[in-house]
């Protein structure tokens, strides 16, 4: 079911401009904010509203801010627009399209957890993005909406608009830290986290640019109202990025709990006329495949986990009949190896040992015992072996492809043509 929060006057209106935004009632959720309600008022609220991270781990706002010490530090806001998983680009949208709602949701959470200052961190390759929200914060630095004493209020904060250099790794959490110190973006071992030991060493919290977004309704309708959309447990909306194998690819925001079947073969038109579907990557090149038979699970995270795959980001890549699964674990492959940072042996050595070995099997060359190798470096670099997430998702694809598909890895280590490239040409011809 399509139903538009944040994405709502997209493609209508030039949202981009404050006098636009604040004429379709933008800034008012501040303002009530500030006049009528206390930061506790706030975080009660989002609390209320049961809001879950929108980057991908659906862990609960609130219960991230109240892990802020109460120690006197001044404490910090990262929003995390990095956003470089592979068919992910429902952030990228937000803050092109609606930057001044991003600045908003970003000044009520600094309000509400007392922040000294907001960083916003943009992938590097968003030279667009950053141009149009830099422009977004000066406005709004001029209207009296960023800086001291927001609206005639006791309250003001900074924001400062920060752009990685296009660094995968710099989307965790703690890595994104080390880049906005000037260091390398590795990540760092936990504890502390983030809220006790963060950035330059103070309390920290990192949301996704979607989830701070969604806290302008939550302090304009309450939480009560967002905690009514959808399932109880994960309750909202969510941008979906849809893309591959469908006639119309694109970002759809949908309630959650909207069955994937629905978002495919209705919203995003359905596959290219005489093709059947193979498998959805639901969470981009990090999630494990789902195949037809479970097209009517609800896209929400637990339905999702319950079928052991994730909603993550949710970065829709659509595969059909013409995709070989050795192919995309490919080239998987290819971006995980040139992306990890190198920190952790098991990531560093092992994304390397799988590339080359899908590279043989891709190109011809397999050898007898390949499709074993792979399912012994799956076990070797997955289940938390690293200080983040990236060696887990280097494999998350790959064991389910290995799993669903085990008779397109048995034709290519066998160093004959791929079954489906032949099968292909065959109907081509």
């Amino acid at each position: 079911m399509i139903r538009r929060i944040l994405t709502d006057g997209i493609g209508e209106f030039d949202l981009t401009r404050l006098d636009v935004y604040r004429a379709r009632g933008g800034f008012q959720a501040l303002h009530k904010a500030l006049t009528t309600m206390s930061p506790q008022d706030v975080f009660n609220e989002v609390k209320t509203s049961n809001l879950r991270g929108r980057g991908g781990a659906g862990a609960g706002a609130a219960f991230k801010w109240s892990t802020l010490p109460e120690d006197g530090r001044p404490r910090y806001l990262i929003l995390n627009g990095d956003e470089s998983e592979p068919g992910s680009f429902s952030g990228r949208m937000l803050i092109e399209k609606n930057p001044h709602l991003v600045l908003e949701g970003a000044l009520l959470a600094a309000y509400a957890c007392k922040m000294a200052r907001v960083f916003i961190y943009l992938r590097g390759e968003f030279h667009e993005g950053a141009q149009i929200l830099t422009r977004a914060v000066a406005e709004a630095r001029e209207a009296g909406l960023v800086g001291p004493r927001i609206l005639g209020s006791e309250f003001g904060v900074e924001v400062v608009v920060h752009r990685g250099a296009g660094a995968y790794i710099c989307g965790e959490e703690t890595a994104i830290m080390e880049s906005l110190e000037g260091k390398r973006g590795h990540p760092r071992t936990r504890p502390p986290f983030p809220t006790a030991s963060g950035l330059y060493g103070m309390p920290t919290v990192i949301n996704n640019v979607e989830t701070i977004a969604n806290v302008v309704g939550i302090v304009a309708n309450g939480g009560a109202w967002f905690a009514a959309i959808g399932p109880e447990k994960s309750p909202g909306t969510k941008i979906c990025s849809v893309s591959g194998r469908v006639r119309r690819p694109g970002n759809y925001e949908i309630q959650m709990g909207t069955p994937l079947r629905e978002l495919i073969e209705e919203h995003a038109g359905g596959l290219e006329p005489g093709h059947q579907l193979k498998f959805v990557l639901p969470a981009g090149a990090s999630s494990a495949l789902v195949l037809p038979k479970d097209l009517d699970t609800p896209l929400d995270f637990d339905s999702m986990m319950s079928i052991r795959s994730m909603l993550g980001s949710a970065g829709m890549l659509v595969c059909d009949e013409r995709d070989c699964a050795v192919h995309v674990a490919y080239l998987g492959s290819r971006f995980y190896h040139h992306e990890s940072c190198g920190k952790c042996t098991p990531c560093r050595e092992g994304t390397g040992w799988t590339e080359r070995v899908l590279h043989r099997m891709e190109h011809g060359a397999g050898r007898p015992g390949d499709t074993e190798r792979l399912q012994a470096l799956c076990r070797g670099i997955g289940g938390r072996k690293c200080l983040c997430l990236l060696g887990d998702f280097s494999v998350t694809y790959l064991q389910s492809a290995l799993s669903a598909f085990p008779e397109e890895f048995v034709a290519h280590e066998q160093g004959g043509p791929c079954p489906v490239a032949a099968a292909v040409e065959v109907a081509n011809r």
